[in-house]
């Protein structure tokens, strides 16, 4: 059917989505930050295996990405290029470091968060109906071929991108030029799953971080505790879901277990926090369609 809204008011909104989509977009983090036992990962409880960030660290990386992912939906929204896309998350970026004082909390959500919002702004745009589908397809559409090709300067190169040229790890661009398969199907799946079965919000999170922690060729993990690092990531993931993931007595002694383990080897599975974040954002954008 013919869109008949007036251009002003069509105008408006997509201001009022993209204010919407921001919205989740950081509540999306804030759900990842507090989330616990995250093994390895920062919470509100403790800072997992890191010495450098909190939970205050976070807090003010996301108090500096509030105005980005709206942005970002709104550039969505018009088609921009991926040029466009990459500076706005480049300048994003550099806020974040000044209000973390130079440490990264947030690079990979400020790359798939921000794409999930720029194919949020470009589905809303053209009328549809807004599904995890759609979403994904709009992604596809809309930079897949230029996420595909891109690759950064050398003088650019993250943590990631040089552990992925060392251990063949695909990262965070193989995730998003290939459509975000762990977000909509393991991240997504999972969430929904543990959610259908009864289980609360909490639990769908946990079950989903340890989904992608058994799937996610993370970077993060494979730069601080190399391939060796990475398999007992997947190992403990593997037994954690095995065991029955949150649906069993024990699932929360166990994590815990995990979490202290991961701390001992100095394994952060960071890209998984990222994608359950994704993961959250899109189940909270898409859940009125989807029900």
């Amino acid at each position: 059917m013919m869109d008949t809204l007036a251009p002003a008011t069509r105008a408006v909104d997509v201001r009022q989505f993209g204010r919407r989509a921001a919205r989740l977009a950081i509540a999306s983090l804030y759900a990842e930050l507090a989330l616990y036992p995250k093994p390895g990962l920062v919470s509100l409880i403790d800072n997992g295996s890191h010495t450098d960030m909190n939970a205050a660290t976070f807090m003010r990386s996301l108090f500096s990405l509030r105005h980005y992912f709206r942005l970002i939906c709104h550039a969505g929204s018009k088609n921009a290029p991926f040029a466009t896309l990459k500076r706005l998350g480049i300048e994003a970026e550099q806020r974040m470091l000044r209000a973390t004082g130079g440490v990264n909390t947030h690079r990979g959500a400020i790359f798939s968060l921000g794409l999930l919002c720029a194919a949020a702004g470009r589905a809303f745009a053209h009328g549809g109906t807004m599904t995890a589908a759609a979403l994904q397809s709009h992604l596809r559409a809309g930079w897949g071929k230029e996420l595909a090709s891109h690759t950064a300067p050398v003088n650019e190169r993250s943590h990631g991108l040089s552990v992925a040229a060392l251990h063949g790890a695909h990262g965070a661009r193989h995730e998003a030029a290939d459509g975000l398969p762990s977000v909509f199907r393991s991240g997504l799946g999972t969430l929904r799953r543990t959610l259908a079965e009864g289980r609360g919000p909490r639990q769908a999170r946990i079950d989903a971080l340890f989904a992608l922690m058994m799937q996610v060729s993370d970077t993060n993990v494979v730069h601080r505790g190399g391939p060796q690092g990475a398999a007992f990531v997947r190992i403990q993931a593997s037994a954690f879901r095995h065991a029955g993931g949150t649906a069993s007595n024990g699932w929360e002694a166990h994590a815990q277990a995990i979490h202290r383990a991961f701390i001992e080897r100095n394994l952060s599975p960071g890209g998984a926090a990222d994608l359950l974040a994704a993961s959250c954002f899109v189940h909270a954008l898409t859940a009125e369609h989807e029900r």
